[in-house]
């Protein structure tokens, strides 16, 4: 499969970001009914699923390249969005192998992995990158293991250090996060890191997850989606950089809020790891507007409603409370309030056109 990347789009400044129509219709809606309320929602992560999004372990898609150099960008400006304690150096080279040998299996046009023993090659056509090195040291690479391949993947990842019945975050290459701090969390346990999400730990929520990552098992990968909105397509909202979005929320009105607002979707994986017996999760980030996803009639629909009924405390912890209610109001009139079927899946090929663009 042959990939037609977007690499002059971008996340920040003029946000020269869009979806084709394909895009659009690939996007992981993470609605299954009509209301929302916190859940596992765990599943295994084999091929298949609503969308193509499901269909390979790391997603690839056509902002692959533009994503990249943001992510280079943002690494620049703040080195601290990579940190791996010492002790996760097996899990870097678990990291390294499990991302390069999914990259060239399922997508050979522009990925490639040669092995003969400990001397591999990596080719990486799409962003013209060609190094030789041997597996297992780390000198024969121009950056540590995991940094090195995590600068050519789409989403965050992070290192979870299985220990004393408990999960740690370790280690993280964390640029395109929803409000959340690598540099803040990294060493945390499980239930630390996840303290300031409402509602679901009295729901027990976060202790039936830990009792199931615990008992991942290598070869068995599952995955999650989880969401929440963002004004532009502006993928580093971390907290080190508030004041360069925050403000973006003041700039919403009934004219642009279509465009201008985005569901923001995060397909999490986890895979167990062979050697260290740490777990990665993978955070990949998907954005797509309002104007955009109401092009589906089912999905429209159904974020209508999600957003109408969420719970007050949900809503402001997923950051909608100063825009929710004019984004109901935009998407209310692709509401006819008829009965939707179960599932995300867009049950359509093809898109109505979309609506000119309004001044930002």
């Amino acid at each position: 499969m042959t990939i037609q990347f977007k690499p002059d789009e971008t996340f920040r400044d003029d946000f020269r970001y869009s979806n084709s129509d394909a895009a659009v219709l690939r996007f992981p809606f993470p609605f299954p009914e009509d209301a929302y309320m916190y859940s596992v929602n765990i599943e295994p992560h084999v091929p298949g699923g609503a969308t193509p999004a499901f269909d390979n372990p790391f997603d690839v898609d056509e902002h692959y390249v533009a994503e990249c150099r943001e992510r280079a960008q943002v690494l620049e400006q703040d080195p601290s969005r990579c940190k791996v304690l010492p002790h996760m150096m097996a899990a870097q080279w678990d990291t390294l192998e499990l991302l390069m040998e999914s990259l060239a299996t399922s997508y050979p046009a522009h990925f490639t992995l040669t092995r003969e023993g400990t001397s591999w090659t990596w080719e990486n056509r799409p962003l013209g990158i060609r190094d030789s090195f041997t597996f297992g040291d780390a000198s024969t690479l121009p950056l540590p293991p995991f940094e090195y391949i995590t600068r050519q993947a789409q989403g965050d990842f992070t290192l979870q250090d299985q220990r004393d019945d408990n999960l740690f975050i370790d280690a993280g290459m964390v640029t395109t996060q929803a409000d959340w701090s690598l540099d803040f969390d990294v060493g945390m346990s499980f239930h630390q890191w996840h303290g300031p999400v409402p509602l679901a730990h009295q729901k027990g929520v976060f202790d039936r997850a830990l009792k199931f990552l615990l008992r991942l098992q290598y070869g068995a990968p599952v995955r999650r989606l989880n969401w929440t909105m963002t004004v532009n397509p502006r993928l580093d909202t971390s907290p080190e950089n508030y004041p360069q979005w925050g403000p973006d929320r003041t700039t919403l009105t009934a004219e642009n809020i279509g465009q201008k607002l985005h569901l923001r979707v995060e397909l999490q994986s986890l895979f167990r790891l062979p050697r260290s017996n740490a777990i990665l999760f993978g955070i990949r980030c998907y954005l797509c507007s309002i104007e955009d996803l109401a092009r589906v009639e089912l999905w429209g629909k159904r974020l209508h409603r999600v957003l109408r009924d969420l719970h007050p405390e949900i809503a402001d912890y997923k950051g909608t409370t100063r825009f929710r209610e004019m984004a109901v109001a935009y998407l209310a009139p692709f509401d006819d309030g008829a009965e939707l079927p179960a599932g995300t899946a867009p049950r359509q090929s093809t898109l109505p056109p979309a609506a000119l663009p309004v001044e930002r």
